[in-house]
């Protein structure tokens, strides 16, 4: 009965590519791995506010869709703040950054439209334009000439809008997508830019607010799980994408609304980043003195096995960094995936690099 699973798990095992889930976080490890990269998952702030909410009657649970009995007061309280925290016309929340990625791809563009999307593009982009009816076009990463002649044979081709998807910082090589010659590129033929924030939200940006510009014509994807320290995600942009989205996507309309409780949280997390400027220059005190390009550290090792030994290595050392490898990244390119944070002592830079070096 489970033939075809066993040689599955026996095929992934034999190529270094059969995951496991890992112990709890060991506290001994200096952490190289977590998205927390504010440092906010464990602040006694976010701690009070959850209980200040659940004091005054936030339940921990939606119990449903948000079209139906699973709205609360709290969610709507978030999306307005968001709006106003990131100069956008409109904020929508979801459960999780993958289910709004999804949801932008898979909903926003349809049967007469295009889409433009980055070679590396994350997951979540990927499976989202799997499900849509718009035919797709593959640029070159970070390649905006590549991205403008794809939006012209799109054009050529008859798309009625054209909607580009890019990440502002990749999430495993820490580069930076050229984002002025991309808003020019949509704004000179009317098509739109749909910017994955994740990693950048809270850290990059003036005050934290991302790299992507609040202008007509930019939808921002900001994930809370990651530097805001807490779980879900923010679609920002014009009101009209967010009303669609309410109304057609199906990672929002069919599944049970995040929790209110959460939704309390993220709003605090929101006003940490303002109150505490000093977490981000911390971060990009740590970039500097490892003469990094960004918070996120690429180590490429090539092969699954050196990958895990590696990873192994820095674990002797003191270090948590796992072994990233394909399907994540691209075969032969098998890494660890530093990322730096507002945590890391003045010490731990030094160790970092000496260790990095002897691998």
């Amino acid at each position: 009965m489970l033939g075809g699973v066993d040689h599955r798990l026996q095929v992934l095992g034999a190529a270094g590519r059969r995951r496991a889930l890992p112990p709890a976080r060991q506290g001994h490890l200096v952490d190289l791995a977590s998205n927390d990269y504010l440092g906010l998952s464990r602040h006694p702030a976010l701690a009070n506010a959850a209980r200040e909410a659940l004091d005054r009657g936030v339940p921990a649970g939606a119990g449903a869709s948000r079209l139906i009995p699973g709205a609360h007061a709290e969610h709507i309280l978030l999306e307005q703040e968001a709006a106003r925290f990131f100069g956008a016309e409109k904020a929508l929340y979801f459960g999780s950054g993958y289910a709004a990625g999804l949801a932008l791809a898979a909903t926003l563009p349809d049967r007469k439209d295009a889409i433009v999307y980055d070679a590396l593009a994350h997951a979540c982009t990927r499976d989202g334009i799997r499900l849509s009816a718009a035919r797709a076009y593959k640029a070159r990463h970070n390649d905006a000439r590549d991205v403008e002649d794809a939006v012209k044979r799109a054009r050529a081709a008859g798309a009625r809008d054209v909607w580009v998807f890019v990440e502002s910082v990749y999430s495993m090589d820490g580069d930076a997508a050229p984002l002025a010659d991309l808003v020019d590129i949509a704004a000179r033929h009317g098509a739109w830019l749909v910017v994955d924030e994740a990693h950048a939200t809270g850290v990059l940006g003036p005050g934290g607010r991302g790299l992507a510009p609040a202008a007509e014509g930019v939808v921002a994807l900001h994930t809370c799980g990651k530097a805001l320290g807490v779980a879900g995600a923010l679609v920002t942009g014009p009101a009209a994408v967010v009303d669609l989205l309410v109304s057609a996507a199906r990672p929002f309309v069919y599944a049970t609304a995040p929790p209110p409780l959460q939704a309390a949280v993220t709003r605090r997390a929101l006003a940490l980043v303002d109150e505490e400027p000093w977490r981000r220059a911390r971060v990009a005190e740590a970039v500097r003195a490892l003469g990094a390009a960004s918070h996120i550290v690429p180590v490429i090792l090539g092969s699954e096995a050196r990958a895990l030994a590696a990873s192994a290595s820095l674990e002797a050392q003191g270090f948590a960094a796992p072994a990233i490898r394909p399907p994540t990244v691209p075969p032969g390119t098998a890494r660890l995936r530093l990322s730096l944070h507002a945590g890391l002592s003045d010490g731990d830079i030094p160790r970092l690099a000496a260790a990095i070096a002897r691998l």
